[in-house]
C-alpha cells in the first residue's frame, strides 16, 4: 500500500471516472449542484497510488441570515463518503476531512456540518482533534422489508391515512413543472418560519426531479397543490429529504397522505429502509418527531458535528454543547 493522496476537484470535467453507490457522494449530484445557483461542490478523492480508494463529496452553500453576517457560506455533508473495501476507513477519512478543512478556509467559509453518519462514534476522535463539536440529533427510520408498513402504522396515524381519504386528500408522483412549482412555493413559506431550516435554489429541485434516484411527490385537495416531499434514492434506501404543506385546514391529513405515499412506493420497489433527514434536536417535546414516529419508525440518538471557522465562536460552541 502506497501513501495514501487526498485531492479535492471542484469541476466536474476533472472528475475521474468513480465508482458511485451512495448518491450522497455521486458524480451525478456533484454536477446539480455545479448547476445550481447558490451550490459548489467538492469532490475529496483519496488515492492509493493510481487507484482510487475513497471519495466524499462536500457542498458549499451561499447563505443569507437576518443577523450577521448577513451573507456567509456553510459546507454541508451528507454522511462520511464511500470508500473502497479493505482500507482503514476512518484513517482515510481523516486525510479527506483535513484536506476539506483546508479548502473551505481559503473559501471564507463560516462553519462546516456534517450529518447522516454511519454510526454515531464513526470519526469521534478525528472529528475532536479538528475542532469539531458534537450536537446530539435524533433519527428515525423505517424498516421495509421486515414487516408491512401497513402493520407499523400506530392508530391515530391509521386514522389520520383515514381521514385524509374520506376528506378527498390524494398524494402520489409528479413530474409536473406545474406540480413542482406549486409545492416550491410552499416550501419557501413553510421554511421561512423555521429559524435553521435552508432552502436552496429551484434549479437543485428541477434537476433532482429529472434524475433516475429521485421522486417528487404532491398531495392534492380540492384539485390544488397543498404540499409533497422530495425522495432520493441511494443504496437500497430512500430518504425523504424534503417535506412541506399549507398550514391550513386538514394539514396533518396531508402530511399523513404525503408520507404514505412515499412509503409505499418505497416498499413497492424494494428498498430496504426510508429514513427521514431532519426531525431535528432531540427535545422532550418535538410534535413534528412524535408525527414521524406514528408511521412506527424506530428514533436513534446520534451526533451533527459542527466547526466555526471564527476560533472564539468554536471555542465558545463547544463549551456549550459540552459533554
Amino acid at each position: 500500500m502506497n501513501e495514501t493522496k487526498v485531492v479535492i476537484i471542484s469541476k466536474s470535467e476533472e472528475l475521474p471516472p468513480m465508482q458511485c453507490r451512495n448518491f450522497f457522494h455521486s458524480e451525478e449530484l456533484f454536477r446539480v449542484m455545479e448547476n445550481t445557483h447558490g451550490q459548489k461542490p467538492y469532490m475529496a478523492i483519496a488515492y492509493d497510488g493510481n487507484d482510487i480508494v475513497a471519495h466524499m463529496l462536500v457542498m458549499l452553500r451561499r447563505r443569507g441570515s437576518l443577523l450577521p453576517p448577513y451573507l456567509f457560506t456553510q459546507g454541508r455533508v451528507y454522511g462520511e463518503g464511500e470508500y473502497k473495501p479493505g482500507y482503514d476507513k476512518e484513517n482515510i477519512f481523516g486525510l479527506m476531512l483535513k484536506e476539506t478543512i483546508k479548502k473551505l478556509r481559503r473559501n471564507l467559509c463560516l462553519y462546516i456540518e456534517f450529518s447522516d453518519l454511519s454510526s454515531k462514534m464513526f470519526g469521534y476522535r478525528l472529528f475532536r482533534n479538528n475542532g469539531f463539536f458534537p450536537v446530539h440529533w435524533m433519527e428515525i427510520h423505517n424498516s421495509l422489508h421486515s414487516m408491512s408498513p401497513t402493520r407499523r402504522l400506530t392508530p391515530k396515524m391509521k386514522k389520520y391515512i383515514t381521514n385524509s381519504r374520506r376528506y378527498g386528500i390524494t398524494a402520489g408522483i409528479s413530474k409536473s413543472k406545474e406540480d413542482f412549482y406549486a409545492f416550491f412555493r410552499i416550501l419557501k413559506n413553510y421554511i421561512t418560519l423555521k429559524i435553521r431550516r435552508y432552502i436552496p435554489d429551484s434549479k437543485l429541485f428541477t434537476e433532482l426531479i429529472k434524475s433516475n434516484n429521485c421522486n417528487f411527490f404532491t398531495t392534492r385537495y380540492k384539485g390544488e397543490v397543498t404540499g409533497g416531499c422530495l425522495c432520493v434514492y441511494s443504496d437500497d434506501n430512500c430518504y425523504l429529504w424534503y417535506l412541506a404543506t399549507k398550514h391550513k385546514l386538514h394539514r396533518k391529513q396531508a402530511n399523513a397522505a404525503t408520507v404514505w405515499a412515499a412509503i409505499k412506493h418505497a416498499h413497492q420497489q424494494h428498498y430496504r429502509h426510508i429514513y427521514f433527514m431532519d426531525v431535528g434536536l432531540p427535545f422532550k417535546k418535538n410534535k413534528f418527531r412524535e408525527f414521524i414516529l406514528g408511521f412506527g419508525g424506530k428514533p436513534v440518538g446520534t451526533y451533527r458535528w459542527f466547526r466555526c471557522s471564527i476560533k472564539w465562536i468554536n471555542d465558545f460552541l463547544s463549551w456549550c454543547y459540552r459533554e
